[in-house]
């Protein structure tokens, strides 16, 4: 009976050995949110005197609240991939790379934070509806919900829905996240466009 045992036991000191362990290791990638501007800096047109706009925190719209990178399937479905992530919430990348996109813009005083003591002219909030890879269409999509408030009122001066398209150029994840980052620079183009107007 005893030998029984040993005999098991080694049996499972062996199992590392067979094909369990013979799977390679994949280490998770974080991606961040970088949106390059393309060019210089365009300032404000004529002379026109600089806004100072107040950007609020990115809301994430629905299925926008996790880290792994989203790739539209062939039946319309969205996977979330596990080892392909972004190295934050998508809101919140994509909330700080647009204040980076609009303060290198050269078209305002200032892009103020929550909680900044100044007094800002116009208030911009954003929700983050769409950010992923569609390899069988051969694209990587973004969109953005932008509202327009007068501050100190809350007055309403505009609602906007920005989207974005870029090519996608391979199937891998470092190219789905060049594509994705291509998209959400058209947003944040029209973004600023709408801000500054």
């Amino acid at each position: 009976m005893r030998r029984r045992h040993l005999l098991a036991g080694a049996g499972l000191l062996a199992l590392p050995g067979c094909g369990l362990s013979e799977r390679p290791y994949l280490e998770r990638r974080a991606w961040p949110i970088d949106v390059p501007r393309p060019g210089t800096p365009g300032g404000a047109p004529g002379g026109a005197r600089r806004r100072v706009v107040l950007l609020r925190g990115m809301q994430a719209g629905p299925g926008m609240d996790a880290r792994g990178l989203q790739v539209r399937q062939a039946d319309g479905s969205v996977r979330a991939e596990f080892y392909e992530t972004w190295s934050t919430l998508p809101a919140a990348g994509a909330e700080a790379a647009l204040r980076l996109w609009l303060e290198s813009s050269g078209r305002f005083a200032a892009v103020l934070a929550p909680g900044s003591r100044a007094s800002p002219e116009r208030v911009l909030e954003t929700e983050l509806l769409a950010l992923h890879a569609d390899p069988a269409k051969g694209i990587a999509r973004a969109a953005l919900s932008l509202v327009v408030l007068q501050a100190g009122s809350d007055r309403v001066l505009g609602q906007h829905m920005l989207r974005g398209e870029a090519p996608l150029v391979g199937q891998d994840a470092a190219a789905m996240v060049t594509a994705m980052r291509a998209a959400l620079a058209q947003v944040f183009a029209a973004a600023e466009q709408v801000a500054a107007s």
